[in-house]
């Protein structure tokens, strides 16, 4: 695993380095869109509604409208805002377990210890594990100011996201207003049914049906030979596991050189000046 943020935990006086790993994936199938009629790639195009030329992602800032004026953000901007320039994880309180709403809790990070000596992380803890309370943080995160619930799994500290306050709708379904009346047979026959079904849960005990069967039909189709041609269809190469290894820089300048070529009435291989279209495959500028 690569560490994504690396910082220190401090409650009170106590500070503990820290690196912080995701501690999820994702396993599902990586589909792309193709043209029906021939298998041909479809790609999305960063395109600037001023020139119309297509724009490399390091060249994209963000910006915000209020309905009549734009203002333009910056990276330089960003960092320097304070919540962003701070590598503390802040334990603003401790509190009892049962009070954290499962429906809050978003992602999940795993907490590493980054000293020396890991004293510090395993008396935190063991603190936890003795107190059975979940200490709620406070930290900055990709731009954006995070509370989040730190507790304990096996061995490691684990740091969850939770969602503010405001992003929890509230509900009122009217149908549930009604009065209903239930018997204490149909209470009793509901909870010896509950009892028929009660098991520990094992979620190794559990599989993705939908990814296996999907997965089983893309290799019927492979055996069957109901396949293209990767490298003469899209134009790119694959790697040794089989995954489509994608030259975006070369992707975009060959789209910007059409782009300039098709505004001009020229073709690009016409263009002897254009260093980069020398060097363009015919098959990348199909994909393109």
């Amino acid at each position: 695993m690569r560490a994504i943020w690396k910082g220190a935990l401090t409650f009170g006086l106590v500070n503990v380095p820290v690196k912080v790993y995701s501690a999820t994936e994702d396993h599902d199938v990586s589909l792309h869109q193709v043209h029906a009629a021939d298998g041909g790639r479809i790609r999305y195009q960063r395109i600037c509604e001023i020139d119309g030329e297509v724009v490399p992602y390091a060249d994209i800032d963000k910006a915000y409208d209020d309905g009549e004026r734009t203002v333009v953000l910056t990276s330089d901007d960003f960092a320097a805002l304070p919540s962003e320039r701070s590598r503390e994880i802040e334990v603003v309180e401790f509190v009892p377990t049962e009070q954290i709403d499962l429906l809050t809790l978003d992602k999940a990070y795993y907490l590493e210890p980054d000293s020396s000596s890991p004293k510090a992380y395993v008396l935190l803890r063991r603190t936890l594990e003795q107190t059975d309370r979940t200490a709620i943080v406070r930290f900055a995160l990709r731009q954006k100011t995070r509370l989040a619930a730190l507790r304990v799994r096996g061995d490691v500290l684990v740091l969850q996201t939770l969602l503010w306050a405001d992003e929890v709708r509230e509900v009122s379904f009217p149908s549930l207003e009604e009065t209903v009346r239930i018997s204490s047979k149909e209470l009793e026959l509901s909870a010896s049914l509950v009892d028929s079904f009660s098991s520990d849960f094992d979620p190794t005990e559990f599989t993705d049906e939908y990814q296996q069967e999907l997965r089983t039909l893309i290799e019927a189709k492979l055996e069957k030979g109901n396949a293209f041609d990767t490298a003469e269809t899209f134009g790119e190469k694959t790697d040794a596991a089989g995954g489509e290894v994608i030259d975006l820089m070369e992707a975009l300048r060959a789209s910007v050189e059409k782009s300039r070529a098709a505004r001009s009435g020229k073709a690009a291989s016409d263009d002897s000046d254009a260093k980069p279209a020398a060097k363009k495959k015919p098959a990348k500028k199909k994909a393109s």
